[in-house]
């Protein structure tokens, strides 16, 4: 489990096939690397990855097929500034939401736009996760924690203050870049609950007023 709270920049050193999936390595300056051990979690652009090979600057993970289906690695090369945080401790200040580290879908950057110090950015998500943007609810983009200012359909705002412009790679995205997107948690894990038993139904995927009305949530 992660925060959203960047920790530190890191640059991809290599990425390569590797018997059918990847595996890449990362640079960074700033990663407290004494405290890291082979096997732990770090989030890399919101990916949970597992650290199997260590150096005093850089780690190496894998990453599978399907990771790299779902996600933006593909467009990936060798000098990409990523955003790295380390998993969180019982003792870590939350001070972004709870975010497992697993990429629900891709978004793309519409808009970005100065407003006053900040920067005001509108983004587009998969249709299939539009149902779970809300109004200043909590999303994560390339793995930092985020604020939705405003939803229309599928596209939502964000206003990205100067400090974690500085502190992440948002300061470089760009307009059409392709983005990580993990929506919120509680969330996700709330639509399964509203299922009830139907959850167990194959196929069974999307509430729908109906099925509201007639578990008795609304008249």
């Amino acid at each position: 489990m992660f925060t959203g709270i960047i920790q530190a920049q890191g640059t991809l050193t290599r990425i390569e096939p590797r018997g059918g999936d990847h595996r890449l390595s990362i640079h960074s300056d700033a990663l407290p690397f004494a405290t890291i051990r082979l096997g732990d979690s770090i989030a890399v652009n919101g990916i949970c990855l597992t650290a199997v090979e260590l150096d005093t600057r850089s780690f190496t993970a894998d990453v599978s097929t399907e990771t790299f289906s779902r996600t933006t690695l593909a467009h990936w090369s060798v000098g990409r500034r990523v955003n790295l945080e380390l998993a969180l401790l019982p003792t870590t200040r939350l001070g972004g939401h709870l975010v497992s580290g697993h990429v629900d879908g891709v978004g793309v950057v519409i808009s970005r736009k100065e407003q006053a110090r900040s920067f005001r950015f509108t983004l587009e998500a998969p249709a299939h996760l539009a149902r779970y943007l809300a109004e200043k609810g909590s999303v994560t983009v390339d793995g930092i924690s985020l604020t939705i200012n405003a939803v229309d359909g599928a596209r939502f705002d964000l206003n990205i203050v100067p400090h974690t412009l500085g502190v992440t790679t948002l300061g470089d995205t760009v307009v059409g870049q392709a983005v990580n997107l993990e929506v919120d948690l509680l969330a996700r894990y709330l639509e399964r609950l509203l299922l009830g038993d139907r959850a167990a139904e194959p196929g069974r995927q999307n509430i729908s007023l109906d099925l509201l009305k007639n578990s008795g949530f609304i008249a």
